[in-house]
C-alpha cells in the first residue's frame, strides 16, 4: 500500500564510514515524522511516530476508498471561502443572487464569517440561531440557514470539511410559521378597489376576477386578452432587480392560459378606453450588460403594449405603488390603521435634514395576494376542480394548491360522512366481522350505490 513513514532528523542510509545514521540540516527544527507517499494526500508530520503510524493507515484507508479530506484544508476562513469560492459559483436567476446575497452578507458573514470552517460545530450553530431568533422572523432564518447549509455542503464536496454540520439531528432551524391563506369578502374587495385611484382599480379586478400575482397584472398586455376565446394568457411579470425593471416569464417560469368571466372582460375594455395601453420596452430578465453574444440574444429588450402603466406611460414599480396606492386604499377601507409619519436620515439633503415618511404596518394578510386567495377561495367554494384552479394559478402541481387553499373547499367533513352513510346503507346485510365483505381487499366489497357515487363525483 502506498505511503511511508520519514524520518526529518536522519538520514535513511548510515554513514559508509562509521555505519551510524547521519543528523539532517532539518535536525531539531519542526516535527519528527513526516507521512507522505500517499496519493492525493498532502504530507503531514507529527512528533511522535506512533502518532504518525496511526494517521497513516486512516489517510491510506480513505485514500482508498476516495474518502480524504486533509483537516488543514478547514483552516480556511468561512468569509474567504464564500468570497472567492461558493459565490463566484453560483449560478441562479439574477433576483435569486440578490437574495441570497443579502442574506448571506447581513445574517451569515456578520456573526460566522471570521471562523475557520473546521471550527464551525453542532454548538457553534445553536449559538448562532440564538442569536439570529431575537431580531428575525421564522422565515428569514430558515432561508438564512438554508443558504448557510449550501455553502457548508459545497466545502464538503470541495474536500474542506469531512461534514456538514447542520445536518446534524440536535439542531435545526425554526419550524415555519403556519400560515393560512385568507379570502376576502366581496365587500372587502370592493371597498379597497373604491380607493385606489380609478387609474388602477383595474389591477384588483384582476387580482380578484382571475388569480393573477401582481407581477404579472403588472406585465399584462393587451396582445394577452382574448375575448373572443373568453381567455387571459400569461405570458410574462414586471420584476424588479436592483434597481432596474425587467420583463420576465411568471413565477417558476411557467406562462398559462386562465378563464376570462364576461364582466373582468367589460372591465379591461372600459379601462383601456379611458387608459390606452402604453408601449413600454425593458431588457428581458437581466438588466445587467451582457459580456457574450448568448447574454445579448437571451436579455434582448423586449416591447409591450401593457394594460396598466403609469401616468408616464413607464411598467410600475410594485414597492413604490404599494406605499403610494395599495396601503392609502387599505387604510381607506378600514383593512389596516392609518400610517404613522416617521423620519429616515438623509445625508443628501441640505443640513442633512431627515426625510419624513409614512409608514405603515407590515402584514401578509393584507398584500396584494389577498386578490389571488379570493379567486382561489370562489373557485374551490364553486367545487370548481383542484387541478383546474391549480393550472388557473400557475402552481407547480395541485398538491401545492391543496396545502394552501384546502380549506376553502367547502363541507368536506360533511361530505365525508354522507359518502360513509350511504355506502352503509347500501350494504345488503348488517356488517358485521364474519361479513364475508368487511375485509380490506376492494375485491369483496360490493357495488357502491348510485347514490354514492353521485356523492363521490360531485
Amino acid at each position: 500500500m502506498p505511503g511511508y513513514i520519514e524520518d526529518r532528523w536522519w538520514t535513511k542510509r548510515p554513514d559508509p564510514t562509521t555505519g551510524k545514521k547521519r543528523k539532517t540540516a532539518l535536525y531539531g527544527k519542526g516535527k519528527r515524522y513526516k507521512v507522505t507517499g500517499i496519493a492525493g494526500v498532502r504530507a503531514r508530520s507529527f512528533e511522535k511516530v506512533a502518532d504518525a503510524e496511526r494517521w497513516k493507515a486512516k489517510a491510506q484507508a480513505q485514500s482508498l476508498a476516495g474518502e480524504f479530506t486533509d483537516p488543514r484544508d478547514g483552516n480556511l476562513l468561512l468569509k474567504t471561502y464564500v468570497e472567492d469560492t461558493w459565490w463566484p459559483s453560483l449560478s441562479a436567476d439574477p433576483s435569486t443572487l440578490e437574495t441570497t446575497h443579502r442574506l448571506v452578507w447581513k445574517h451569515v458573514l456578520p456573526h460566522l464569517g471570521h471562523l475557520p470552517l473546521r471550527n464551525i460545530t453542532v454548538a457553534t450553530l445553536r449559538t448562532w440561531l440564538k442569536t439570529l431568533e431575537p431580531n428575525l422572523g421564522a422565515g428569514t432564518t430558515i432561508a438564512a440557514w438554508s443558504y448557510f447549509s449550501n455553502i457548508l455542503e459545497y466545502a464538503v464536496d470541495d474536500g474542506k470539511i469531512p461534514k456538514n454540520p447542520c445536518k446534524a439531528k440536535t439542531v435545526s432551524p425554526p419550524a415555519p410559521p403556519e400560515y393560512k391563506a385568507r379570502a376576502w369578502s366581496r365587500e372587502r374587495v370592493a371597498a379597497v378597489r373604491g380607493a385606489l385611484h380609478e387609474r388602477f382599480r383595474i389591477m384588483a379586478d384582476l387580482g380578484a376576477g382571475a388569480g393573477l400575482r401582481q407581477g404579472e397584472v403588472l406585465g399584462l398586455s393587451v396582445d394577452d386578452i382574448d375575448e373572443e376565446a373568453g381567455l387571459l394568457h400569461i405570458r410574462r411579470q414586471v420584476k424588479k432587480i436592483g434597481s432596474k425593471l425587467v420583463f420576465a416569464l411568471p413565477k417558476g417560469g411557467k406562462t398559462r392560459t386562465v378563464p376570462l368571466p364576461i364582466h373582468l372582460a367589460r372591465r379591461l375594455k372600459a379601462h383601456l378606453q379611458q387608459f390606452p395601453a402604453q408601449a413600454v420596452t425593458l431588457p428581458w430578465g437581466d438588466p445587467r450588460p451582457p459580456k457574450t453574444d448568448r447574454e445579448t440574444k437571451d436579455r434582448a429588450p423586449q416591447t409591450h403594449r401593457l394594460v396598466v402603466t403609469t401616468v408616464q406611460g413607464c411598467a410600475i414599480r410594485r414597492d413604490q405603488w404599494n406605499m403610494r396606492y395599495w396601503k392609502p386604499a387599505l387604510v381607506a377601507a378600514g383593512v389596516i390603521a392609518p400610517g404613522k409619519v416617521v423620519v429616515r436620515p438623509n445625508p443628501e439633503r441640505p443640513g442633512g435634514g431627515g426625510l419624513k415618511v409614512i409608514q405603515f404596518e407590515e402584514s401578509r394578510e393584507h398584500g396584494f395576494h389577498s386578490l389571488r386567495h379570493t379567486f382561489a377561495s370562489v373557485q374551490l367554494h364553486a367545487r370548481e376542480s383542484v387541478v383546474a384552479v391549480s393550472k388557473w394559478m400557475g402552481h407547480a402541481d395541485p398538491s401545492i394548491t391543496l396545502r394552501i387553499y384546502a380549506h376553502f373547499i367547502p363541507e368536506a367533513n360533511n361530505r365525508g360522512r354522507q359518502v360513509m352513510d350511504a355506502w352503509f346503507e347500501s350494504a345488503p346485510e348488517k356488517i358485521s366481522l364474519d361479513s364475508p365483505w368487511a375485509s380490506d381487499s376492494p375485491l369483496t366489497a360490493p357495488a357502491v350505490g348510485p347514490a354514492v357515487d353521485a356523492v363521490a363525483a360531485g
